[in-house]
Formats: C-alpha cells, structure tokens, sequence
C-alpha cells in the first residue's frame, strides 16, 4: 500500500494520524492518509506566508516556467494517477465518451498550462498632459483552498494554479473522501516550486473552519455545498476574508417543441450523466415539450439501457459507483420519495449491485416540481424528466429554485433560444449544450450558488486586489 505524506513548506510531512481512504467499488481501503493537526495547518499557514514576499516579486513569466514545469510533471505521471484516481473516486479509467478518469487529468493538464499562459497587465485609464493613472493588480497573500470529492484533482487545479501564476501561495485541504491524487500532485511540486508556496493539509472539517478563520489566510476558495458555503462565510468575517464560493446547483435544462431530438438527445444524456451525474454543473432538470417528450424519453431510455454500470477499473465500464455511501443513500431517498409521489421509472431505480455504491443510470418521468427528486439536488445518476405544455411555465419552474448555477436550452431555433437563455437565473447558460466549461470562460453561480467567478481573466482577478498608481504630470 503506497504510504502518503503531508505537503508542508516543501517537505513531506508524517501525521500523527491516519484514516483510510475507501475504493467506492468494493469498499477496500486505497491507503492510509495523513491527517493534518490545527498545529500542522498553522505551520503550513506560517510556509505560505513566509513565501509570499518572495514568489509574489517574481514575474508572470519566471511563475509561468514553474507551473509549466509542473504540467511537465503531471504529464509524466498521468498513468499512475488515473489509476489512483479511479481507486479513490470511483470514475471509470475511460468511460462513457471517454468522460472518465483519464478525462479528468488530461482536462487538468490542459488547464496548467492555459492558465498559466495568462497575465494581468497594468490598466492605463488616463495618460495626458495631467497625469498618468493606471490600476494594478497585485497579489493577496496566502489562498486557502477547500476542495470536493467529486473532481478531486481537477477542481484543486482550478483553485490553486490562477492563485499561483497571480503570485499567491496556497494551503490546500482535499476533501478527506478523496485526498490522494492531490497528495501525488503535491509530492510533484516539491521539487518544482519554492519551499511553501504549495501545502497539503488532509483533514476533518475542523481543518476547513480553521482555515476559513485563519487571520493569516487573505482568501478562501471553495467549491462544496451551499450549507458548508454559509459557514465559511461566518467564519471568513472577522478578518474580511475574501472569498470564491462554488455552491450547489439544479441546473434546468428546457427543451423546446422545434428540438432536433436525434441530434441532442444523446448530448443531454452525457451532460446529465456526466461523472455519473456528482458534477455540480450537471443538467439535473429536464423540462421537455409535450410534442417532443415521448420520443426524448425513448430516445434517452434506449441509451440508457446501452449502458454497464460497474467497477472503473474494468475496461467495459461505462459508469463507476457514486462516492460514497453518504450520496448512494441520498439518491435511494430521492428515487424512493418520487415512487411514493407515483413517478414513473423508465429505467433502473433499482440497486442491483451492493458490492460498492453502485446506482444504475435512471431516467423519471410522470413527476412535477414540488417532489423532491425535482427540488433538490440528486448528484447522482437519476434524472427526472418533467413535460410542460407552456414555454412560460418552465421558465417559471427553472427559476422556482434557490440556486443559479447553470442552465440549458436546446432548440432548432437558435435566437428563440438565447431569448429564453437571458431569461434563467443562472450563472452560465449553454444553448445546446450544458456542462461544458473551457479555462478562457468565467463561470460561477447567483443565489444559493454562491459568488465570485472561476476561469479567464475575471478568474485572475479574484485572487487580486487593485492598487490604483497615479502619477502627476504638472
């Protein structure tokens, strides 16, 4: 059993405690792993903040050689951490549409070194005889990074390479449930980065609160539930912290009566079932035409039926198990409460499988809003398909929800669409698509989703602050 280390002010760093990591396929256990003290996360807190001064004096492009070097890195080791991140999360190694493990790093990669390829140049707002003004972007300080377990490496990619190339360092907490892949990418960037600049800190939630209320600690990112979201919030007020949250979603998709059923059908399918539908971004509402319903719902159910659900390791696996026992017990309770409110199952609704968290892909319909499976985020592989008659009234449902991460609209008619796209309280609305997220194109949620914004430029600016430089010309 390979043996992991805290990641603190460049060293690999023992614990004096461990707990198991558990494979969602068969519930053995992956590894023991490091769990971090309050006074080890205070040490690697006390790392970053010595390195600031240091790494933030650095240019764009003397950063940009590091984390160039640390996508080399990865790249190198692409193969031992797909596997690892099957094992720990469950994933298949390819999957359905090639969406799985091997997705996710690859995803990763690329996000290095596109991310890496950006800058924040002085803004000239004033240059005349007068004076010269111009806004200025500068680091923060220390960034705390809390992560989830659904993309484990991939999200902490998202959190710690814009904190790094804008010049701040980082103290990262993975999700307890699926900490290893980031442990490996951490022993990586021991031998690339400065001694501080990046640090490991597995552990419980009291780890997370600390962070969140850390005086040391200039921002918090996190990517988690709207619950969790709300106390770092409490927590980050003492001191003003800065923050990205990424909260939960229920993104609505709309399907209009002009849809090309053939040519989205399979598209809905893999953006509602993508990483076995525990994607914070995924289509997780469908609201389809009474005209084109029936055929959508056969359509979906003949793809469905095409589908192995079993352990990620196996090359035939479509889909891996869900996480964790915690989220398989979420989606019965879900399933159960929409049977019991007399929803039809056109596929799976059954557990077939108890050797792992296995749920097969299952498609609703015959449900409404106000049933639980439809209000509330499922994060997992069932989709509840709701017919409407009226345009009106799914926009109406699709905003009824007190979250506003994504949302969808498919239809031959592309203005018709973006019309309606305008008109859903979401922070990012793809036509024709959905889930679909690229390093160049800001992404975030309104309401219970949280704030902020993740990608592109506006993604830079968040782990900065504005220093305004105006220099008298007379």
């Amino acid at each position: 059993m390979q043996e992991f280390s805290l990641i603190i002010d460049g060293e690999k760093v023992a614990a004096h405690q461990y707990f198991d990591v558990i494979n969602p396929a068969d519930k053995s256990v992956v590894a023991r792993c490091p769990q971090a003290s309050l006074e080890q996360l205070n040490t690697a807190i006390a790392a970053a903040k010595a390195a600031f001064p240091a790494w933030s004096a650095l240019s764009y492009a003397e950063r940009r050689d590091h984390l160039l070097q640390l996508a080399d890195a990865l790249e190198a080791n692409l193969e031992r951490l797909t596997t690892l991140l099957t094992q720990e999360q469950g994933k298949p190694i390819h999957g359905f549409a090639n969406l799985g493990a091997g997705f996710e790093l690859n995803i990763a990669l690329d996000w290095i070194r596109k991310t890496a390829s950006m800058t924040l140049p002085p803004e000239v707002i004033q240059d005349n005889d007068a004076a010269h003004i111009a806004i200025h972007r500068k680091a923060l300080g220390v960034v705390g990074s809390i992560t989830p377990w659904n993309y484990p490496l991939l999200i902490g990619i998202w959190h710690m390479i814009p904190a790094l190339i804008t010049g701040n360092t980082v103290v990262i907490k993975p999700s307890e449930m699926t900490p290893l892949t980031t442990l490996y990418f951490g022993a990586l960037a021991n031998d690339i980065l400065p001694k501080g600049v990046l640090n490991i800190v597995p552990g419980a939630a009291e780890i997370g609160g600390a962070m969140s209320a850390h005086k040391d600690i200039a921002k918090i990112i996190f990517t988690g539930s709207t619950p969790t979201g709300k106390t770092i919030m409490k927590n980050a007020a003492d001191n003003l912290k800065r923050l990205t949250l990424e909260l939960g979603g229920n993104d609505a998709g709309i399907v209009l009566a002009d849809a090309d059923i053939d040519a989205v059908a399979g598209k809905i399918f893999a953006t509602a079932f993508i990483n076995n539908g525990q994607t914070c971004a995924a289509l997780k509402r469908l609201y389809v035409h009474e005209d084109v319903h029936d055929a959508l719902c056969a359509a979906m159910t003949n793809i469905a039926n095409s589908m192995k659900t079993g352990n990620g390791l196996d090359a035939d696996t479509d889909f891996g198990p869900l996480q964790n026992e915690k989220q398989l017990n979420i989606v019965k309770e879900l399933a159960q409460d929409a049977k019991d409110n007399g929803a039809n199952f056109l596929c799976g609704g059954e557990v077939l499988d108890e050797t792992g968290y296995f749920y097969p892909i299952t498609l609703v319909n015959n449900i409404q809003d106000g049933v639980r499976l439809v209000d509330e985020e499922q994060f997992g592989p069932i989709l509840p398909i709701i017919k409407f008659t009226d345009v009106e009234t799914a926009i109406a449902s699709a905003n009824r929800s007190s979250v506003g991460l994504g949302g969808s609209v498919w239809s031959s008619d592309i203005e018709n669409a973006q019309r309606i796209g305008a008109r859903l309280e979401c922070g990012t609305v793809w036509i024709n698509n959905h889930a679909m997220l690229q390093p160049d194109a800001p992404f975030g949620g309104v309401k219970g989703s949280g704030f902020g914004v993740a990608f592109g430029e506006a993604g830079l600016k968040e782990f900065t602050s504005i220093q305004t430089m105006q220099t008298a010309k007379s």
